[in-house]
């Protein structure tokens, strides 16, 4: 099964720039869980997305190339895989002027029961609108 992206742009705003005068580190995770949850929202069905959610289990980020005050960023992210309860996620942020990759991410998620707060197995209904058959 190959999975299926989700793309997103945005401009990079003055209030992330930090004392170095580019975009602070930990705007870049935020970026990374802000375009994971867009990407759910978009892809799972509204009557999962009330029953079902996803916690962060880890990130693993690399910096690869500052980013700047009005620098257009383009963030793409696909679930790699998933088992049992857990699933991995990658994203991956480029400079849109240069295509120049910016950071890039691993993030594990677990899944889990929203109203239990309990972690739930990922069955076919949730992984399917993730991926082409």
């Amino acid at each position: 099964m190959k999975p299926i992206s989700y793309r997103d742009e945005l401009v990079v705003p003055p209030e992330v720039i930090d004392n170095l005068n580019h975009v602070n580190n930990v705007t870049y995770l935020q970026w990374v869980q802000d375009v994971g949850e867009k990407h759910w929202k978009a892809k799972a069905p509204q009557h999962i997305q009330e029953k079902y959610g996803w916690v962060v289990l880890n990130h693993y980020i690399e910096y690869k190339h500052p980013s700047y005050e009005g620098d257009t960023l383009t963030l793409t992210t696909w679930i790699e895989s998933y088992s049992g309860v857990k699933c991995e996620r990658k994203t991956e942020i480029y400079r849109k002027k240069d295509h120049k990759l910016v950071a890039k991410a691993k993030t594990l998620w677990c899944f889990i029961d929203l109203h239990k707060q309990k972690p739930q197995r990922i069955q076919p209904e949730i992984s399917e609108p993730f991926f082409e058959l």
